[in-house]
């Protein structure tokens, strides 16, 4: 529930930071530029967005906030995942030798992650014997690796979804040009630039927003794949601190 109340303050930071640039963009959009290279590279991004069309631009825009929400989200969980496992085993294995389970099981409370977490699992079982242990091990650390993975289906959703609305901006873009040409009754550049131009600048910012997010979306599945391989290196290590020490 946390996290839900995260992504929805990060969206909402950004949807109200957009809004009152958008209602600038409008405003600065009908006051004519002399030159129209003294305009900055924020300048050209913000009147290539108001032309390519309020609809499918705004669409392609809730889409990378929402993305960027998702990704930003999984990114401070899963550095706040982040464990030395290294220094946590060794901590484990001076608490069992001169404290037994229980003072294992204290330093594993005291340690943030899922590292942790598993090891605790595995601790809690101990009396049950090693086989035991190792179940609960392997079976919570499935459970982990779910809430690692927790949301980035929804990050891949836009990630696709963005060129897709780009893409249709272009079908009704061209739709709209012809159009033009049907009731003008002639092909002529200025009847046809309208429609084309926005079916051009849909295409690009929803390639864009897909770039963007895609960018985070593998770091983000590289870092899962980082804590996974750390979870299972750190599991067998557990295994055979508890086998050391039963005898």
């Amino acid at each position: 529930m946390k996290r839900v109340f995260t992504i929805l303050a990060i969206t909402g930071l950004l949807l109200f930071g957009a809004a009152p640039k958008a209602i600038a963009q409008d405003a600065a959009n009908t006051e004519q530029v002399a030159d129209a290279e003294t305009k900055t590279f924020h300048q050209e991004l913000k009147q290539r967005f108001i032309e390519g069309g309020p609809f499918f631009m705004g669409i392609v825009l809730v889409a990378l906030i929402l993305g960027l929400a998702i990704a930003i989200e999984r990114i401070i969980y899963l550095n706040m995942a982040t464990t030395n496992t290294k220094k946590l085993v060794g901590k484990v294995d001076d608490a069992l030798a001169s404290g037994g389970v229980e003072a294992a099981k204290e330093v594993c409370r005291n340690t943030k992650g899922p590292v942790a977490s598993i090891f605790y699992q595995g601790l809690d079982r101990m009396d049950e014997g090693v086989d035991a242990a190792e179940k609960a091990v392997v079976g919570y650390g499935g459970v982990q690796m779910g809430l690692l993975e927790k949301n980035i289906s929804w990050l891949s959703l836009f990630i696709a979804l963005a060129p897709m609305l780009g893409f249709m901006g272009t079908v009704i873009g061209m739709i709209s040009a012809f159009d033009s040409i049907q009731q003008a009754g002639d092909i002529s550049p200025t009847v046809v630039a309208g429609g084309i131009k926005v079916a051009l600048l849909t295409t690009v910012f929803g390639l864009i927003v897909a770039i963007i997010l895609q960018i985070f979306y593998n770091y983000i599945i590289s870092k899962v794949d980082s804590i996974v391989n750390n979870m299972e290196d750190a599991s067998i290590s557990l295994v055979d601190l508890l086998v050391k020490h039963k005898k």
